[in-house]
């Protein structure tokens, strides 16, 4: 009888024990979730263009409350976050406007930037407007690009990124593939031009991925992510040609951004 009582106030103890200390764990885990401090950098692909609910104060960045950084902020309530992310972005930018948040004490950093400098816009231009042939020398240009000046300003991009935030998490967010090969589009691009600018999209993603990797940082490649979600695949996260609103063209929806990006920088955290 009165070994029975001692196991059971052993096991009681234990067991006390036991949820004491996950308790501990479980607040432990809490406030270092909280101690987060998160900064998001990048272009139109951070900043939320083509979500829609733009913050008024962002002006022609097109910072949106649906943007994946603000998602994640929300989900995760960092101690701290700042959101410099612009539309139109380049890499230039990135380093002249956007690295005031950074500091020793950031903890995250999130970004998407590449797509600008490789003439993402005026690939898209070209193919919509002008003929096939001219459609794929355009993207072959920019491959080109990403091949021979792309690497160095990402360089110098992360470098002062790292500089800034000596102590961070920096997580490299790519770009998804524009099209569904022989989808439900029954008009518009060619299916050469389609498979051209994805194939461009794979160039650019692995550019990226080689510098992000070099310096030390997470790459977070979204295609995955995308796929059964790109334009001609009837479930598109993406705008094709939006000639109301011609800015938000080829760029995710609030689902893109909440399907698409979110979960690709909760996997690289």
């Amino acid at each position: 009888m009165r070994l029975s009582r001692i196991k059971t106030y052993a096991s009681s103890l234990f067991l006390a024990t036991g949820l004491a200390l996950t308790g501990a764990g479980t607040a432990a885990a809490a406030e270092g979730a909280a101690a987060e401090a998160y900064v998001a950098l990048g272009d139109s692909y951070s900043s939320g263009l083509g979500a829609g609910s733009y913050d008024g104060g962002s002006g022609d960045c097109k910072r949106s409350t649906r943007a994946y950084p603000v998602l994640w902020a929300d989900s995760h309530s960092p101690s701290s976050f700042s959101f410099t992310a612009c539309s139109g972005a380049r890499t230039g930018d990135v380093i002249n406007n956007q690295l005031g948040p950074l500091n020793a004490g950031t903890t995250l950093v999130s970004l998407t930037v590449g797509g600008n400098d490789a003439g993402f816009a005026d690939v898209m231009t070209t193919c919509v407007l002008q003929s096939e042939s001219a459609c794929i020398a355009r993207v072959n240009e920019a491959k080109r690009y990403v091949d021979t000046t792309l690497p160095g300003q990402l360089d110098e991009t992360y470098s002062a990124i790292r500089g800034k935030a000596p102590n961070a998490q920096v997580s490299v967010l790519g770009y998804p593939r524009f099209y569904k090969l022989n989808g439900s589009c029954v008009a518009g691009l060619t299916e050469n031009e389609r498979a051209a600018i994805n194939g461009a999209a794979d160039h650019l993603n692995a550019a990226t991925a080689k510098r992000a990797a070099d310096h030390g940082f997470a790459f977070g490649d979204v295609v995955p992510a995308f796929t059964g979600h790109e334009i001609c695949s009837g479930d598109s996260w993406l705008h094709s040609v939006n000639w109301g609103n011609i800015g938000e063209s080829y760029h995710p929806t609030a689902a893109g951004q909440s399907g698409g990006y979110l979960p690709t920088l909760n996997g690289t955290v």
